[in-house]
């Protein structure tokens, strides 16, 4: 088939195609003006990932990032922000809306509230900006003004819900702290009171480290006896010193002087008066070792007895307060957990920071005119041909001789004929009617 035979084809069923297309073309406009306009308000915020949190110091990383803003996005058309925004915009006091909850299916079990909810769930919808932390909520509703104040209204819920959300989380977990504290505190006082009963009990006290106080006494006399016996070995008495130096003295003034000259007489004389105190520093010297050795040593020995006759009772008290030391530093660790808890609860900081209010739309989105029309137009005009050239294989006619042609039926010749009109019959022909030809007058 060739171009020139399909469009014969077209025009000889030209009827058809233009009733299908005016058919479309007035179906769309009455749509238009039956469906009521819908605007859209979109009004956005920033959720502050890389900023850490001002309580906790917190930092949601990376590789969770996209599942944090995927469950924000669902959390906005939760329930409890819908909720949020029907109570800020007073819907349940519209008798208009009271109305249209009583004209509702029988099947439907919803309150009124939880309705209304649901109405601004189906129509929010929430984006995410790619490459950023900007969630766009757009809000779409027959009015302009009620679009951008909805939007405004659904994160301003979603706002006070997050940080009522992040509150009731940190006071749980401050009340259960408070319970384990509590618990830990009674744990802590009991075993104390063990440990102090176990000590007056049986004689033992341990040290601040819990170290026992008669092992150090041992330690201290153990290092003191072998450094006292050294002391006395090594031991020099003060005027030995003396001594040698008028021993230096005596022999310088033999050289000059005779053996019996005064100042050699008085230097012998002095010498032996400091060679007698040097005996006696050293005869004392020795009596002081003799009588500290042996005691040094019975000392050392009775602590050894004493300490051995106290190891099972101090390691049981090293035990009990190994137990009260477990037991202070959990209980201190579960009341800073508390108290950072009870600080969360009280505060006021959501991370999420508000981008600007929505912006009143100036057209509707729903319906597009213009996309409409076209859209319903070139619909009709491709189901006209689509009819037509049915009706033509179920119907074919000869128009040309290319038709017969094509048929491989032999051509002898082909003949015009000549259609005298009337008024009006250019008009009747063209929508291929065939009207009655009028008489001519003679």
């Amino acid at each position: 088939m060739s171009f020139i035979q399909f469009f014969r084809i077209l025009w000889a069923r030209r009827a058809i195609i233009l009733l299908a297309t005016l058919a479309c073309f007035i179906a769309a406009a009455v749509v238009v003006a039956i469906v009521p306009p819908r605007y859209t308000a979109t009004s956005r915020l920033m959720l502050d990932l890389l900023k850490p949190d001002p309580v906790t110091g917190e930092v949601i990383g990376s590789r969770s990032a996209k599942e944090y803003v995927k469950t924000q996005m669902q959390l906005i058309k939760d329930y409890r922000v819908a909720g949020r925004v029907v109570d800020a915009l007073g819907w349940t006091s519209s008798p208009a809306l009271a109305a249209r909850f009583a004209e509702r299916g029988e099947s439907d079990n919803l309150d009124f509230r939880r309705w209304l909810a649901q109405g601004i769930s189906y129509n929010t919808e929430v984006t995410w900006v790619e490459g950023s932390n900007v969630l766009a909520i757009a809000y779409s509703s027959p009015s302009p003004d009620a679009a951008a104040k909805t939007a405004d209204a659904v994160r301003q819920a979603y706002v006070e819900n997050a940080l009522d959300t992040k509150r009731e989380t940190a006071a749980r977990n401050a009340a259960w702290f408070g319970q384990q504290t509590e618990k830990l505190r009674t744990q802590l006082a009991a075993a104390e009171k063990r440990k102090t009963d176990f000590e007056r009990a049986n004689n033992v006290i341990l040290n601040q480290d819990n170290s026992d106080p008669e092992m150090s006494k041992l330690q201290a006399l153990a290092q003191s006896v072998p450094m006292a016996q050294a002391a006395a070995a090594a031991f020099v008495p003060p005027s030995a010193g003396q001594l040698s130096q008028i021993d230096a003295q005596i022999a310088a003034s033999a050289r000059t002087l005779g053996p019996n000259h005064p100042d050699i007489q008085v230097l012998r004389q002095q010498r032996v008066a400091v060679e007698a105190a040097v005996a006696r520093e050293t005869a004392a010297a020795r009596a002081n070792s003799s009588i500290s050795g042996p005691s040094a040593d019975n000392l050392l020995s009775a602590q050894t007895s004493k300490v051995l006759a106290q190891r099972g009772k101090v390691a049981e008290a090293q035990r009990l307060a190994a137990d009260v030391q477990v037991l202070r530093n959990q209980f201190d660790k579960s009341a800073a957990r508390m108290a950072d808890f009870e600080q969360q609860a009280q505060t006021t900081q959501s991370g999420i920071s508000l981008l600007g209010s929505a912006v009143t739309p100036d057209s509707p989105e729903f319906p597009q005119v213009g996309l409409i029309l076209f859209g319903a137009t070139s619909m009709g005009f491709a189901l006209g041909v689509f009819t037509a050239l049915i009706i033509e294989l179920l119907s074919r006619r000869v128009r040309s001789a290319e038709d017969l042609s094509n048929s491989g039926l032999p051509v002898i010749g082909a003949m015009s004929r000549s259609v005298v009109e009337d008024e009006g019959g250019v008009l009747w022909r063209w929508l291929g009617i065939r009207m009655p030809q009028a008489k001519q007058a003679s």
